[in-house]
């Protein structure tokens, strides 16, 4: 059994990075839809640029990944190009949460590069389970939970 669950996560960590990795050949042409104005307001400001990033290569990015997570991630958010913020559904078991962060942690460095970035995991009752901090100098990721 354990050899079977060393496969499905090598494939997941595979299939993130496959798909993170592709992100800037294949980001361009997509962008993502928002609406002007949260229903029954007044105001302007578009929700889903609250929620998924304050930038609008943020916004995109932080939309991308939940769009392309394939029910792994259900929110995800991207503050200041260097923090992207991700809440897990619970079909992501624990012995996955790393591999994900890592696949997240190498995806997001390919969109914004020439930066140390960081990965912030949510549990799916939006607590902090894990942090990848992506340092761009040594092209290695820090772990810390909670």
């Amino acid at each position: 059994m354990g050899f079977f669950q060393q496969i499905r996560k090598a494939l997941i960590a595979l299939v993130l990075v496959l798909v993170l990795s592709t992100a800037t050949a294949c980001g361009g042409a997509t962008t993502a839809q928002s609406p002007t104005s949260l229903p029954g307001s007044t105001g302007t400001l578009a929700y889903s640029q609250l929620e998924r990033g304050n930038s609008a290569a943020g916004q995109e990015f932080g939309a991308w990944v939940v769009q392309t997570a394939k029910g792994l991630v259900q929110d995800a958010y991207v503050r200041d190009d260097n923090k992207l913020g991700v809440v897990i559904t619970p079909k992501v078991s624990p012995n996955e949460v790393k591999d994900l962060a890592r696949s997240l942690a190498q995806g997001f460095h390919h969109n914004f590069p020439n930066q140390d970035v960081s990965v912030l995991v949510y549990a799916p009752d939006k607590k902090l389970i894990l942090t990848a901090k992506y340092d761009q100098q040594s092209n290695k990721i820090d772990y810390k939970a909670g």
